[in-house]
């Protein structure tokens, strides 16, 4: 970036002061998610076999689209008139959806239930995405592990050694594995099989006419919905860190290395999130339909927008700017300090009014422990006797020799308030 400008495919952007200020508060935050996007698993699940993809963990599209050219390292293409789908497996389950049929072992049968729910609804969604009826015939075959599922190939191609998925979308064919190609990998078995969906849909609606792979990897992944979280720490850090592919250079040759190709795949899926908006959807099936006349893509997509694809990239540019750019204002140094703070006084209130409670209720404790002992005390206590030495009244009687002063005081009691003389 010079002069608060970035330049990508010749649209330049121009980034606000707050934006640079703020991607220059958060750069070491940068470099930490800039890690972190590098150390979780590669963001795309499949690559076109056409170009074996370094980061990949399943393939794509086996057959290039009609109209493109393979290139060194494409997997043997054969052509459509020879190619047909391989019967199932001997021993393998079938199930007929009407336009899908599945085929595998029964020791998996749990696994693939939920595919076949979700079939029929998904075939829906993609249709409205893409304004026309799609996918009127498809195989699906389900394999156990890796290498079961490449000996589900069809005759004459291969199923590359990084792929846990495949589709040869010219023949409606999709192949699945179950075990993962490498132990606790990510492997979401209902997003590999919407992926492989996704590009039969594509093929499907442009009558197999050539399409970008950048835009079919895109489109896949964003339909998808694999790899959501991931996208956006990916895109959120390339931005911040621009190091942003322009689209033309991803439509000229699709990056080997796992971490540009992690970047091309969010990118990719982005842009396809910002031209299938809810206001914009209309112009995609457009664009599509333009495609399936014979149309190429990036003619049919300017015209279907009412501008050229750099136009389109460089709205998209600023969509992800405002979109990517202003989290870094959430991390500057200013608001961390004030969230410390207020999280400091939180916790000091919190506090302070834990301890006032619980001294209330001790104070609560401690009155009903007193009065219970009180209450106690009473209780137990015995009658009170009172022992007092009186002098007795005694009625007058004459003097009779000294006996008179030699009478000596008689003790009473009181109990119960009443006197008894003790005797």
């Amino acid at each position: 970036m010079a002069g608060g400008s970035e330049t990508f495919g010749g649209a330049t952007r121009r980034l606000s002061a707050w934006q640079r200020r703020g991607a220059a508060l958060v750069r070491a935050l940068v470099f930490v998610l800039a890690w972190f996007a590098w150390a979780m698993p590669p963001l795309q699940r499949t690559a076109q076999a056409s170009e074996p993809d370094a980061a990949g963990t399943h393939a794509a599209q086996v057959e290039p689209a009609s109209g493109e050219h393979a290139r060194p390292g494409d997997a043997p293409f054969v052509p459509h008139a020879h190619r047909s789908v391989p019967a199932p497996p001997e021993g393998y389950n079938t199930h007929d959806g009407g336009w899908v049929r599945f085929a595998y072992h029964p020791s998996v049968i749990d696994k693939v239930q939920p595919l076949i729910q979700e079939a029929d609804a998904f075939k829906a969604e993609l249709e409205q995405r893409l304004g026309q009826p799609i996918l009127k015939s498809v195989d699906v075959r389900v394999a156990r592990t890796p290498r079961e599922m490449r000996s589900l190939a069809v005759p004459g191609t291969e199923v590359p050694s990084y792929a846990s998925g495949l589709a040869y979308s010219d023949l409606g064919l999709v192949l699945l594995t179950i075990q993962p190609l490498h132990p606790n990998s990510d492997h979401n078995l209902s997003e590999i099989f919407r992926h492989e969906l996704v590009h039969v849909a594509l093929h499907d609606a442009v009558a197999g006419r050539a399409i970008p792979r950048w835009f079919n990897e895109g489109f896949a992944v964003q339909l998808s919905g694999e790899n959501r979280a991931t996208r956006i720490w990916t895109l959120w850090s390339a931005t911040l860190s621009e190091n942003l592919i322009p689209l033309s250079h991803l439509e000229a040759t699709f990056p080997a290395d796992p971490n540009e190709a992690s970047v091309a795949y969010a990118e990719a899926a982005d842009f396809v999130r910002f031209v299938t908006r809810n206001q914009e959807e209309h112009r995609f099936r457009a664009a599509v339909a333009r495609v399936k006349t014979g149309q190429a893509f990036n003619t049919a997509l300017g015209d279907a927008y009412g501008s050229e694809i750099g136009a389109l990239e460089y709205e998209w540019l600023e969509d992800v700017a405002r979109r990517y750019t202003f989290w870094p204002v959430l991390f500057s140094s200013t608001v961390i300090w004030m969230g410390v703070l207020g999280l400091l006084v939180w916790g000091w209130r919190r506090r302070k009014a834990q301890s006032a409670q619980t001294l209330a209720r001790w104070a609560r404790e401690e009155a009903r422990e007193d009065a219970q002992r009180e209450r106690e005390v009473v209780d137990e206590a015995p009658p009170r006797v009172h022992i007092v030495l009186t002098r007795p009244t005694e009625p007058e009687v004459p003097e009779i020799g000294p006996a008179r002063g030699g009478q000596a005081d008689v003790p009473k009691v009181e109990h119960d308030g009443r006197w008894h003389t003790l005797h």
